[in-house]
């Protein structure tokens, strides 16, 4: 994977761009710009990734990493079920239901 557009790295405070491209940092790289990135963002991504990769990243990951918002969307345009959150918060807020 390239490193990101400078336009890109302003959701990356703090991280040099030649780690970003690390493989190791794939799923923090996928997580920040499928929560927070904008269209251009999105595209540099769908261009360094395919669309296989994300579906994978959002199975494995999508359910901790991304906002109940986030996975929503996502999942509807990666066409996947909602994975839900680990642990679920229901059963910890009404341990008697």
């Amino acid at each position: 994977m390239l490193e990101p557009p400078a336009a890109t790295l302003r959701l990356f405070d703090g991280y040099a761009p030649a780690d970003l491209a690390r493989p190791e940092h794939r799923a923090f790289l996928f997580e920040r710009l499928l929560e927070e990135g904008d269209r251009e963002d999105l595209r540099w991504l769908a261009a360094q990734a395919d669309e296989e990769a994300l579906r994978v990243f959002f199975r494995q990951a999508g359910g901790r990493r991304l906002s109940a918002r986030s996975r929503a969307f996502w999942a509807l345009v990666l066409g996947e079920s909602v994975p839900a959150h680990p642990g679920g918060v229901g059963s910890e807020l009404w341990p008697l239901a």
